[in-house]
């Protein structure tokens, strides 16, 4: 697997590589739901934590086993999906860390920024794509499912979170051989939207 970062965009979202140039947009963004960090996420990017966090995201990039990308959709950045994990010598990657504006949530930005996602991981050679859900969070498990991503199973008490509490994470996957049916559904979901 070769997964280099590159622009990615489609006729909804424009995936960028993270770069200083997108710090101000993300820190609007993320600012805009405050609340949904303290309730479902295992880090928070809201007010003073957006600084720590954001090191911590140069620093997993810098290493390079961590890809993240902004979200830009209009011309603002709504968002940041990042691939994980990223395991070459396996061809197994996850995608996750994803946060959009609560505005465009619900819409075209997720599938869309999804098929780059995916698409991009497996034409770089990816056997295996993963993602990782806190088990509370009801609207990313059915998103995550309506994508045509297999449940796995739920690691119990498998990670502690930033507010202290202990999460319970249930993972999900799609495999290169589901690949193509995938796409042709989530091509189907983005026609609905036009554009």
């Amino acid at each position: 697997m070769q997964l280099e970062p590159k622009v990615l965009e489609n006729r909804f979202v424009r995936l960028e590589p993270m770069a200083e140039r997108h710090r101000e947009g993300l820190r609007a963004a993320c600012d805009a739901d405050r609340e949904i960090w303290t309730n479902l996420y295992p880090f928070s990017w809201a007010g003073e934590h957006f600084e720590p966090t954001w090191a911590k995201l140069v620093k997993d990039q810098a290493q390079g086993d961590t890809q993240p990308y902004a979200v830009v959709a209009g011309g603002e950045v709504v968002g940041i999906t990042t691939f994980y994990a990223i395991d070459a010598a396996n061809a197994v990657l996850e995608v996750g860390g994803t946060y959009y504006r609560p505005d465009v949530r619900g819409g075209a930005v997720n599938p869309a920024a999804k098929r780059l996602m995916m698409g991009h991981a497996f034409e770089a050679g990816a056997r295996r794509v993963v993602y990782r859900v806190d088990a509370l969070n009801a609207r990313s498990r059915a998103a995550v499912l309506k994508l045509g991503a297999t449940q796995e199973g739920v690691l119990r008490q498998d990670r502690v979170t930033w507010t202290g509490r202990i999460r319970d994470t249930v993972i999900f996957s799609i495999l290169a051989p589901e690949w193509p049916a995938v796409r042709d559904r989530l091509e189907a979901r983005l026609a609905a939207f036009g554009g």
